[in-house]
């Protein structure tokens, strides 16, 4: 399978001439999305979704059940549920999670799906909620208002996939990114930074 990370949380997964695209928000580059045969949403927030791309796209679009995007009446949407297992692209994927990390203050959370997908590659977006089972691939939240950096570390350390890659790192300037980098690499085996563009 091949990974492609574009900037902040989205990655584009290819793999026997389909394409699977995660988490494509208003942040990432539009050539993410080309040729892409379905699209999975983590959430509602605007850095994870893009409505108005998508609604161009034409393809597939899979999000929470609940999740509250606007305009969604126009996106050929499919929701599914935590636990929940579907084929995207080709893909097979499994939901996993259920809520949004905890926001500061006591903002209201919203509903946040993980997916794992051909039972290798694990995106979780904005949560650390384990997969229940061995990945190959992790796909780590590097940064956000809802996270610590130690508790990255551990969820990474927890899942104990073979190699481990930074997603939402978007707010991350050159020194805080090489900060990151620097923790990751010392502590999680496995981990190796992809730039937006790059791919694995």
């Amino acid at each position: 399978m091949r990974i492609t990370k574009y900037t902040h949380s989205c990655v584009r997964l290819e793999q026997h001439g389909s394409v699977l695209v995660i988490d494509p928000g208003t942040w990432s580059e539009p050539r993410a999305l080309a040729g892409a045969d379905a699209v999975l949403v983590s959430h509602e927030h605007t850095d994870h979704v893009d409505v108005l791309r998508l609604a161009g796209l034409g393809v597939p679009v899979f999000v929470p059940e609940d999740a509250v995007l606007p305009d969604l009446a126009r996106l050929p949407v499919t929701r599914v549920r935590p636990g929940q297992r579907f084929t995207a692209a080709g893909f097979e994927v499994t939901a996993v999670g259920g809520r949004h990390a905890t926001i500061h203050g006591g903002q209201p959370d919203c509903v946040n799906l993980g997916y794992l997908v051909d039972d290798a590659v694990y995106h979780p977006g904005d949560s650390l909620h384990l997969p229940g089972r061995p990945v190959r691939t992790l796909l780590v939240p590097a940064q956000a208002s809802w996270l610590k950096l130690t508790e990255a570390i551990d969820f990474a350390t927890a899942v104990g996939a073979t190699e481990v890659f930074p997603i939402h790192d978007a707010q991350l300037n050159d020194r805080g990114l090489a900060s990151v980098n620097g923790w990751f690499t010392e502590t999680v085996p496995g981990y190796r930074y992809l730039a937006p563009g790059e791919t694995a």
